[in-house]
Order: C-alpha cells, then structure tokens, then sequence
C-alpha cells in the first residue's frame, strides 16, 4: 500500500459481506459456468473472515479449483488453516531475494518486511501448498539482475517461479522513469524472450508440459523439480485469450483487470433487492462484452479514461 495509508482503511470499507459473496458464487456466476475462484486484493489475508471465506467456497460442489494470491507478510500463522479449510493453491509475490531491494520495491521506509515474506513462503511449503507459485514482477535496474537466482528456486524444490513484465499500472511515475533512461528509451520493461534467454543460456530451458490456469507460458529447466512461467502483457499481449472476471472487495465487477470500463456495481444491486436473474442476465451480457473491454484495446478509442486504481488495490 502506498506510504501513509493507514491499514485499518481497508477494514472501514464497505465490502461485501461473506454471505453476499457466497450468494453472488451461488446465484450469478456458478450457474454461468464459473467452477474457478481466486482470492486476491489488495492484500485477502487482511480481511479477518478470510479462512470462513475459503472454506465456504471450496466447499462448494462446483468449485474444481480455488487459489489465493498474497503477500505473504500475514502468512506464516495462517497458513495451516488456509489449508485446513481446503484451500490447495497459493501465490506468493516475491520480487527480490534482497531485503534492501525489496523494501525498496515495496516501498517499505521502515523495518523490513522481506523475512516476514520468506517465514510465509517457508511456512506454506511445510504445511504442503503444491503447487507453490512465486510471482516477480522484473524491473529494469531494480531486480533483473537476480533472474538467475529467482529461477535457481525451482531446482530443489517443486515451487513455480512466475516473471511478470512490468505494466505502467498504478506506478506511473517509476514507469516513466525508467523509460527515459539510456538507450532503453522506449522499453521500461524486459521483454519474457530475454529473460529465458538468460536462463537457457546458465541450465537449458524448454516447455513444460504442465500448463497452468492464466496467462503464463511455462517452461522448465531441464531436471529441476519446479517450473518457470512467463506473463509477457506488454511484448505478448494475450487479451484475446483472457476468460477471467474481477469481482471487487467492494462488489464492482469488471471484465478486465485493468481496465474500468463495463463496470456492474453488485453489491448496490443486491442490497437493494434487486432479482438475482436480474443480476444474472446482467453478467452474462457482461460476458458477451468482455473480448472488446481489454487491456490491449486501452488506447484504440473501445474504452473510456485512464485506470485509476493502484496495484495495492487490485492486486493480481
């Protein structure tokens, strides 16, 4: 979260409560064919229900397949009950093995918060999270120079790194930064084909036969027991591909992550009484919709206005 906004805000808010949440899975979204659910934010291991939350959804005859993304920071002590309510899956962002370079990532000023992250990784690997996902978002002059290491993690234990491209999303001023910089003018990012190069080039690399549920495309480095996945949105744009919604914290449900255009204010309707088939078609005609609301189509004239929610606020 950006410096200086107290935690407490997020609990203030007026989300949706975990029996809406459940009545929108049961109501509206299962019966247009969603079987599969990720809990993420902002940060979800700060909502005091979260565990309730889990279990109430894996429960759920339909659900084949429920994960959760995370900081970690709150991890180590839930971790065994996350698992305990049937929860399998969990993403941990980790984008640097170094403290300083971590805090500064974050934006952390004060202790670091770099251990509480790995006590968190460490702890959902003992209680048996598999597959564990690692989630690192590369910046250029930042962390990129640790590639090799982040993608060593995969040798001895059966984690999934995931490299994710760095988007001018909600960190406008650091993007730009970066782009002004040397003869990378007009690349703040590292393009996913150069990072495997680097890789290739130190072990050998090649496709995994192990496909994941989003966007990335995965790879493996020869013997080593985990995988390494690439989310390539700025040099290999795969809207076309998408077949995922974003329920909000506060009942807005969006067709694209990054993108607020098509919004359908939930919580207000189910709140005031509004038919449940009312909301339904409503989504469903969302649906029908989704491929021309994208992140890819920001800039053609089919969407309204810039993003204005941070990465702390809409998590992955």
């Amino acid at each position: 979260m950006p410096e200086g906004t107290e935690l407490n805000y997020i609990l203030r808010q007026d989300l949706l409560t975990k029996a809406e949440i459940i009545t929108l899975l049961k109501e509206v979204f299962i019966p247009l064919g969603f079987s599969k659910f990720r809990l993420t934010g902002g940060e979800p291991l700060l909502r005091p229900d979260v565990v309730d939350v889990v279990s109430e959804i894996a429960s759920l005859p339909q659900t084949k397949d429920l994960a959760l993304t995370t900081n970690a920071f709150l991890l180590a002590g839930m971790a065994q009950d996350l698992y305990d309510a049937g929860l399998r899956r969990i993403n941990i962002s980790l984008d640097s093995l170094n403290p300083q370079t971590f805090d500064t990532i974050i934006g952390n000023r004060g202790r670091t918060r770099w251990h509480k992250t790995w006590e968190g990784i460490l702890a959902a690997h003992r209680v048996g999270f598999d597959p564990l996902k690692l989630n690192v978002v590369i910046i250029p002059g930042l962390n990129d120079s640790e590639v090799l290491d982040l993608a060593a993690l995969t040798l001895e234990r059966n984690w999934h790194v995931r490299f994710i491209e760095f988007m001018p999303i909600g960190n406008g001023s650091l993007f730009d930064d970066l782009a002004k910089r040397g003869s990378e003018a007009d690349r703040p990012w590292i393009p996913s084909a150069e990072l495997r190069e680097r890789i290739a080039n130190r072990w050998g690399l090649a496709e995994s036969n192990i496909k994941g549920n989003g966007p990335a495309d995965v790879f493996k480095i020869p013997s080593a027991k985990g995988t390494l996945g690439f989310i390539s949105q700025m040099s290999e744009c795969f809207c076309d591909r998408c077949n995922r919604m974003r329920l909000s914290a506060d009942g807005w449900l969006r067709p694209c992550l990054l993108n607020e255009t098509g919004q359908i204010d939930l919580k207000t309707a189910l709140r005031s009484g509004r038919d449940l088939q009312d909301l339904r078609a409503r989504v469903a005609e969302l649906l029908l919709l989704k491929p021309e609301i994208n992140y890819k189509q920001r800039d053609s004239g089919t969407t309204a206005g810039s993003y204005t929610r941070t990465m702390s606020q809409i998590g992955g």
